[in-house]
C-alpha cells in the first residue's frame, strides 16, 4: 500500500485534467451512498466527522474508496487547519488497499475543480475579475481552478482577517493575475463576473443586491444547516445549480430558505450529474445571475484519488 502525501497529490494533478476527470465520473455508473456526519462536542464549537465512500461499476479495473475527515471550526484561534482528513483507495475487485492519500489536500483539488466544472457551464465565458470570499487552504486552489475555465485576469481577495489574505495574494503572486486585497467587500463583489465564497460562515457575507447582472456566485463554505454565506436576496435573485440534491438538506444557503417558503425544490434547475450529462441547460442570457452551491460529493473525491494512482500505481 503506497502513502500518498500533500506533494505527490501537487505533482500529479493539473485543474485541467481533474475538471475533465469529474466530468467524466459524473456521467460514469459509480455508487455513492448517503455519507454519514456526526457530531464531535466541542468546548467551543462542536466539531464534525465525516465519513464518505463511493465506488465505480460495470466493466475494467473498478475501485473503491472512502474518506474520512474532521472539521473543527475553532482550530483556527490555534493557527491549525479546521479540516483534516485521509483516503483510503482500495481495489474494486478485491477490496485489497492500494493507497492512502492526503484527505485535506485532496479535498482542496477536488473541491475548486467541482466549482471550476460548474463555472464552465454558468459564468460568462467572458468572465475575468473573480472575487475571492475567504483566506483558507482552499482559496489558491478555486482562484487557480476557475481561472483554468474562465478567462480571469483581475483576482480580488477578502478576508475577515485582512493580513491573512495578504499572505494569500502572496501565494498567488506567480500567476499572473491583477491582485488587490480588500477590506471593502461590497464593492468587490459589486464589480466581480465571479465571485467565489469559501468560509465558514454561519450569517450571510454576500447580499444579493451587490450582485451585478450576469455575475455567477459560488458558494463553497457551508456544509451544515446553520451555515450560511449567501442571503435570501441571492437566492432568489440567481438560478440556482448544486453539485448533488445532498445540498438542499445540508446546506443553510438553500435548506433555510426552502425550510422558510422563500423557494421551492422546483427552483433547483440541476445538479453536476444532469450538467455533465446534458439534462440540465447551464447559463441561458449573458445578464441573468446563477448561483452553484456544493457541498462535496463522494464521487469527487473517488474521481480525484484514481487520477493521482494513474500516476503511482505500480506498473506492470
Amino acid at each position: 500500500m503506497r502513502i500518498v502525501g500533500a506533494e505527490d497529490i501537487a505533482r500529479a494533478l493539473t485543474y485541467t485534467a481533474l475538471i475533465a476527470a469529474l466530468r467524466d465520473a459524473f456521467q460514469a455508473d459509480i455508487t455513492v451512498p448517503v455519507r454519514h456526519h456526526h457530531t464531535i462536542p466541542q468546548p467551543g464549537t462542536d466539531a464534525t466527522l465525516l465519513l464518505m465512500p463511493a465506488w465505480t461499476n460495470g466493466p475494467g479495473e473498478r475501485f473503491l474508496g472512502c474518506k474520512a475527515v474532521t472539521v473543527f471550526p475553532d482550530n483556527v484561534t490555534s493557527g491549525l487547519p479546521s479540516l483534516y482528513g485521509s483516503y483510503q483507495l482500495m481495489s474494486g475487485d478485491t477490496g485489497a488497499p492500494l493507497a492512502v492519500m492526503d484527505g485535506r489536500v485532496l479535498t482542496a483539488w477536488r473541491t475548486a475543480a467541482a466549482s471550476a466544472l460548474a463555472t464552465s457551464f454558468l459564468a460568462r465565458a467572458d468572465a475575468s475579475h473573480l472575487v475571492m470570499i475567504g483566506a483558507g487552504a482552499l482559496a489558491p486552489h478555486l482562484v487557480r481552478a476557475h481561472a483554468s475555465v474562465r478567462p480571469i485576469r483581475q483576482v480580488t481577495l477578502w478576508n475577515r482577517t485582512f493580513a491573512r489574505a495578504e499572505e494569500v495574494a502572496k501565494m498567488l503572486a506567480g500567476d499572473g493575475f491583477e491582485l488587490t486585497v480588500t477590506k471593502d467587500l461590497e464593492e468587490a463583489v459589486r464589480e466581480a463576473d465571479i465571485v467565489s465564497c469559501a468560509t465558514l460562515a454561519t450569517a450571510p457575507l454576500v447580499q444579493g443586491a451587490w450582485l451585478k447582472d450576469g455575475a455567477h456566485l459560488d458558494l463553497v463554505g457551508g456544509f451544515r444547516p446553520h451555515m450560511r454565506e449567501a442571503d435570501d436576496t441571492a437566492v432568489t435573485r440567481a438560478r440556482l445549480y448544486v453539485d448533488a440534491r445532498a445540498a438542499l438538506r445540508e446546506a443553510g444557503d438553500l435548506s433555510d430558505p426552502l425550510a422558510r417558503g422563500i423557494i421551492r425544490e422546483q427552483d433547483i434547475q440541476g445538479d453536476l450529474f444532469e450538467l455533465c450529462r446534458g439534462t440540465a441547460s447551464g447559463r441561458d442570457t449573458p445578464s441573468e445571475i446563477t448561483l452553484f452551491k456544493s457541498v462535496g460529493n463522494a464521487i469527487e473525491d473517488l474521481a480525484a484519488a484514481m487520477l493521482v494512482w494513474g500516476t503511482f500505481a505500480p506498473q506492470t
